[in-house]
């Protein structure tokens, strides 16, 4: 157990790790020159393509440091702020973390926000300057940053780069004298912490544990402690590129369980795998449970489709387990469900997954969040979906959640971002200057605001240079009004949404507006109209496509055109009063680009 080491590598987004885990995979020789293709962890192919991360992935590493054998476990995290339940996960099963800062880039949000997380459960911190080759790289500075985030001595900062592999044999002497060895009784009955797992269609559910007391053998009976369920351990092994086989794992080490599970509810991330004759006493406390910020329905294209939606979810949600989905259905597109997303970067990866992996064609309705509504009767209803809303006549007040929000940027690009957040109900709560240059602004917000454009918008005044992060806060009273959207004088349900009254009017037109654009015209006139209640706030008029009836009267009495006109008018009136408009997949997400 001795010559074990855990560790996981933390930084924002783009600074580097799965670059630098590639160098270390390819210095211990885990993975052959041949087989290394860069981020060799990131099997996905939006991972590659967007060069994200956004599941955490373990492998062993065999490392041979002053004649002594160390088997190192790595578990790359995400860096994005909408996957940082996948980072808490990974933080669980270790001991140590590498806190990667970007040398031109320097400290930004995601660092320090994973870094209390990492500090939270008492890891070993090694602080490592990536991109030390970069010309544009400021060593000293950084170096700074990091001694007044962390406090440690400016010896102990390494300075290595993922592309050239500079520091690398630094990195792994850090890691086996700085992170200690896992603690854990042998002799105790096996007792182990799932950290992940995912759905294999050949061979049923697949779980990563870090073993905690004891060990467990090929074919010991096993128990899951939350869900009660029980099964025999078939397959066990170590993670290294491919699966590798066991007889035992033992304590302390990193391994994966295969028993037939072919039920997604039957195995939880954070459950505690234990012996069945030979129970542990506890269950060992999981990671925080993740909370929903963003809710959105998916709804099947085609309605027949809505089963195998259902049984896609659910293999995703194994993979996934920060999502979560109940059943919801809606006038205007049928069946579907009610998702909760971590923010908008999930929600679209999570819809990009079900297209590419199950071949789910779906369609995606306007985000929103978590209301608090309490009706004149003193009751409490949780509203997720602006269509559970009371009505006027029952409704008291409307309480929405809050979110304390870090900004860290240039200096000269402060008074912009002051200016976005007022324009988004902001409050200034704070502002430090780093260093000369950088700044870090807080600030209270509601978290329905920064749901549609916010970062996108913050990423584009501060010419990429801002970082963003955020943790939910209280709920708070608000002044909010559910804006309805008509279509031919039918509400159409999946595009209400629930605004602010100072803002309704203005999003009410900018909708309508929108909608005009996208809806492709029809045989006969169509009305949108944006209301609050029974009062129309906003109309545009959607012309019908007009065939020239006219055409076949060349001279004659004008009587005779005029007999055509009317008929085709009153056929155009009863097309109307049947005809149904086809929304396409653009408009639900018309919300988001209103200031396009």
């Amino acid at each position: 157990m001795e010559n074990i080491r855990n560790f996981c590598i933390i930084a924002h987004i783009d600074h580097g790790k799965s670059t630098l885990a590639d160098r270390l995979l390819e210095f211990t020789g885990t993975v052959d020159k041949r087989n290394l293709v860069a981020q060799t962890l990131d099997d996905m192919d939006i991972e590659r393509e967007r060069g994200i991360t956004i599941k955490s992935h373990a492998i062993q590493m065999d490392y041979t440091f002053e004649g002594k054998k160390y088997v190192l476990n790595l578990i790359d995290t995400p860096g994005h702020v909408d996957f940082s339940y996948e980072v808490s996960r990974s933080i669980a099963a270790c001991e140590g973390a590498l806190l990667i800062v970007d040398a031109a880039q320097g400290i930004q949000a995601q660092t320090i926000s994973n870094l209390y997380l990492a500090l939270g459960n008492d890891l070993e911190i090694i602080p490592v300057l990536n991109k030390i080759d970069l010309p544009s790289a400021m060593p000293e500075e950084v170096k700074d940053q990091i001694v007044d985030l962390i406090g440690c001595k400016r010896e102990d900062i390494l300075s290595a780069s993922g592309k050239t592999g500079m520091g690398i044999a630094d990195i792994l002497s850090a890691i086996i004298h700085r992170v200690p060895a896992p603690v854990g009784d042998p002799k105790a009955p096996f007792q182990a912490l799932i950290f992940d797992s995912l759905y294999n269609p050949f061979r049923g559910i697949e779980a990563y544990f870090k073993v905690i007391n004891g060990e467990i053998r090929k074919g010991d009976p096993v128990k899951f402690f939350n869900t009660g369920k029980e099964y025999n351990a078939d397959e066990i092994g170590v993670l290294r590129l491919k699966q590798e086989p066991r007889d035992v794992i033992k304590t302390g080490d990193v391994g994966y369980i295969i028993s037939g599970i072919k039920v997604a509810k039957d195995v939880k991330v954070g459950d505690t795998i234990t012996n069945k004759e030979r129970p542990c006493e506890k269950a060992i406390d999981g990671f925080e449970d993740v909370k929903p910020m963003v809710f959105a329905g998916i709804y099947p294209v085609d309605t027949e489709d809505y089963e195998e939606l259902r049984d896609s979810m659910e293999r995703l949600q194994l993979n996934d387990a920060s999502l979560t989905f109940e059943l919801e259905s809606s006038a205007a597109l049928g069946f579907g469900f009610r998702c909760g997303f971590l923010g908008m970067l999930h929600m679209e990866i999570i819809q990009e997954r079900l297209e590419r992996e199950f071949n789910m064609n779906v369609l995606t309705t306007v985000p929103n969040v978590s209301y608090y509504a309490y009706t004149t009767k003193g009751e409490k209803i949780i509203v997720n979906n602006p269509t559970e809303l009371p009505s006027p006549n029952h409704l008291d007040y409307v309480e929405e959640p809050m979110i304390k929000a870090q900004v860290i940027t240039k200096s000269e690009y402060v008074g912009a971002i002051m200016s976005l957040a007022i324009e988004k109900r902001g409050m200034l709560t704070n502002q430090v200057y780093l260093t000369t240059d950088r700044v870090e602004l807080s600030f209270e917000m509601p978290l329905s605001e920064i749901v549609f454009d916010f970062y996108d918008r913050l990423k584009s005044i501060s010419k990429g240079y801002a970082s963003f992060d955020y943790y939910p806060a209280d709920y708070k009273r608000s002044n909010l009004v559910k804006v309805d959207i008509l279509m031919n004088n039918e509400v159409v349900d999946a595009l209400s949404a629930l605004i602010h009254t100072d803002n309704a009017y203005n999003f009410g037109k900018k909708i309508c507006a929108k909608l005009k654009e996208l809806i492709p015209r029809q045989q006969f006139e169509i009305p949108i109209q944006a209301a609050i209640g029974a009062k129309i706030i906003s109309r545009e008029t959607l012309k019908a496509l007009r065939k020239d009836v006219t055409a076949k009267c060349y001279g004659g009495d004008i009587s005779r055109k005029r007999k055509l006109l009317e008929k085709q008018k009153e056929g155009k009136k009863k097309m109307r009063q049947v005809g149904s408009v086809e929304i396409p997949q653009e408009a639900f997400m018309a919300v988001l680009k209103l200031n396009d």
